[in-house]
């Protein structure tokens, strides 16, 4: 059977493979007996979606299957990821559902899933849930116990009061211009009404979803239209959220683009000035740049590198107590707010640092200066190349090579046939020369 989990939760072409409808509602029937409750007559479940065409096909496969185990299943219609995860904890339901395949094009589909806590599931909870799925007992419970299902409409203005509370009461948005670019996804609504609420001038970008222009030439992923449209509109700063809105990228008055080590670097060093961390130190991925590294290193803080993927770094903040974490891409997770990513809060916490600045966004967003980096991907057909010695050694020689002038990070994707290679360093000829070098080994191996 194919592997269903990956980076985030599970993913893949929708109607194909993992994301046919006899495969999710077999991933329903799976999920939803590692979530009952011994014991409980009904145990509940909240599933949200984005705005993707399959969308509803996925939902009422999962809900066959989560429904035929004896899970309640409350329905919220489009909502974003952290939404789902806050109103999963909110709601004391069981479970939480994101049917999403975050900044992937309409044609991919996915699920990511919550515990009670709104956290996203441990490595040791997949792997249970993929025993289930290798088993021909689907835990089927008589009639009279089968799942209800219900729709809930109020839940996107609740999560944008949620979203506007996590914003100091001492401070406004009143004077500022802002470009917000929704990626004609799951916060459409809830993004450009949140600001507005807290008085900014918005000008709303990629909030006309019509089922396949989601991450369409928009959002975090292509963020040009985000830095042409500040400019065109002499805009004071621009947000650009993903399909699923848990991950942001924001741009300056000038257009240039911000990724989310600075954001992290920013938030970071502030509140570290303004004793808000809960402990001394972020959490960010290795992905990272070398350069926020040596910045938050500079300012005696503690610098800590998870495995890519949110869950990892969310992980390691609950086990270490550290309330801030986040990664290049635009995940940025601020504990105190939230159990997951949110793109929306994480933004407001940005323009409320820039606030209490009292600089614009092309002083206020430029923290450290980051090393030249590399990031290369090479599709591959058959055996995965990482599991070759030639692919391995190349790598340790690589290293050897930077020394502690830069790093090496060559790693499979989780949710496609891809080898990501990655190199960063002080001399861009040599950071640029190893990337080549370490492409043209795993290209050797694919074709072996």
């Amino acid at each position: 059977m194919t592997k269903f989990f990956g980076t985030d939760g599970v993913r893949g072409l929708a109607n194909a493979d993992k994301m046919n409808p006899a495969s999710l509602l077999r991933l329903g029937q799976a999920t939803g007996r590692y979530f009952r409750v011994e014991g409980k007559s009904h145990t509940s479940v909240l599933i949200g979606k984005d705005t993707r065409l399959s969308g509803y096909m996925v939902e009422s496969a999962l809900v066959a299957g989560l429904s035929s185990v004896g899970m309640d299943v409350t329905l919220t219609g489009p909502l974003p990821t952290p939404g789902v995860a806050l109103m999963t904890r909110e709601l004391g339901a069981d479970m939480g559902v994101m049917i999403t395949a975050s900044h992937n094009k309409f044609q991919d589909n996915g699920v990511k899933f919550f515990g009670p806590d709104g956290c996203k599931l441990s490595d040791d909870a997949e792997a249970q849930i993929e025993t289930y799925l290798l088993e021909t007992e689907a835990g089927l419970v008589p009639s009279r116990d089968l799942g209800k299902i219900t729709r809930r409409d109020d839940l996107q203005a609740r999560y944008i009061e949620m979203c506007k509370a996590s914003f100091s009461k001492r401070l406004d948005l009143k004077g500022l211009k802002i470009v917000i670019d929704c990626a004609n996804g799951a916060a459409h609504r809830t993004a450009p009404e949140t600001f507005t609420a807290l008085g900014a001038d918005v000008v709303a970008i990629g909030v006309t979803p019509n089922g396949v222009n989601i991450n369409k030439d928009c959002g975090s992923t292509e963020p040009a239209l985000l830095s042409k449209t500040v400019v065109a509109e002499r805009a004071d700063i621009g947000i650009a959220l993903d399909g699923d809105a848990d991950r942001l990228i924001m741009c300056d008055e000038n257009g240039r683009i911000i990724d989310g080590d600075q954001l992290l670097g920013l938030i970071g060093s502030n509140w570290s000035e303004n004793g808000l961390l809960s402990k001394p130190g972020i959490v960010a991925t290795v992905m990272s740049n070398l350069g926020l590294e040596r910045f938050i290193e500079a300012q005696n803080m503690t610098f800590i590198r998870t495995p890519v993927g949110d869950r990892h770094v969310a992980a390691r903040m609950r086990q270490e107590g550290y309330n801030v974490g986040g990664e290049q891409s635009g995940h940025l997770l601020m504990t105190d707010f939230a159990p997951t990513g949110d793109g929306t809060i994480a933004a407001l916490q940005i323009l409320a640092v820039m606030q209490r600045m009292g600089k614009p966004a092309s002083e206020a967003l430029s923290v450290f200066e980051p090393v030249p980096q590399i990031l290369k991907n090479v599709r591959y057909e058959g055996a995965n190349p990482m599991q070759s010695p030639a692919l391995l050694s190349a790598i340790e020689d690589a290293k050897a090579e930077f020394g502690t002038t830069g790093r090496v990070l060559v790693r499979a994707s989780g949710t496609e046939p891809l080898i990501r290679v990655m190199t960063e360093g002080d001399d861009p000829v040599k950071v640029e020369r190893i990337a080549d070098a370490l492409v043209d080994v795993v290209r050797q191996q694919s074709i072996a």
